[in-house]
């Protein structure tokens, strides 16, 4: 599957310390799995000159203070705390000073940030999607994007989950209901 690199951008999602890294609170193990991976796409991306955006997922310590029902410390414990070692990039990925990253406070990297605006700006259309967790951050994300037209692909083989079952679960569902999943092989920028 061919992306042209000036309507294609490069998405990945959330591979920061605290959900790649052995000593980060929500750590996955096939989250990390995928680093190497993704570098190489990475490298294939910046070298056909096509968009990347990486996604951090930041929580201010206050933020869900008060809230009636939202609130994931409840749900996952406090993590990716804004301004930790854990909100970080994960070390074997490097963000590169063309890059562009999008601090989101939820699962939806289109939620309350400027991604739609910056996407749309330069002209892009086809998003390939990669990074943590499958059904989390990732799947949120790809269906955010394919509800505001952009065509998301996800790289089944550059996701990561806490469970085979959610990777499984998540490609399904979005390939089945609002994008498309091809593996890193068949991803070419061209």
């Amino acid at each position: 599957m061919s992306f042209d690199p000036e309507r294609s951008a490069m998405i990945v999602v959330d591979m920061q310390n605290g959900f790649c890294h052995p000593d980060g609170s929500l750590y996955a193990p096939a989250s990390a799995d995928v680093i190497d991976g993704i570098a190489a796409l990475l490298a294939e991306a910046h070298d056909a000159g096509v968009r990347v955006v990486f996604t951090r997922d930041v929580h201010p310590p206050e933020q869900f203070d008060g809230n009636h029902y939202y609130d994931e410390f409840d749900r996952w414990g406090e993590h990716v705390v804004e301004g930790s070692w854990e909100a970080g990039i994960v070390e074997g990925l490097s963000v590169a000073d063309e890059d562009h990253v999008v601090t989101k406070h939820t699962y939806d990297a289109f939620y309350e940030t400027d991604l739609e605006g910056w996407l749309r700006a330069h002209g892009i259309d086809d998003l390939v999607i990669c990074g943590t967790l499958a059904n989390v951050c990732v799947l949120h994300t790809a269906g955010s994007a394919g509800l505001r037209d952009f065509r998301p692909v996800l790289v089944s083989d550059l996701i990561g989950a806490i469970e085979d079952d959610h990777h499984e679960y998540a490609l399904d569902h979005a390939d089945w209901l609002f994008g498309e999943v091809r593996s890193a092989e068949e991803v070419e920028f061209a």
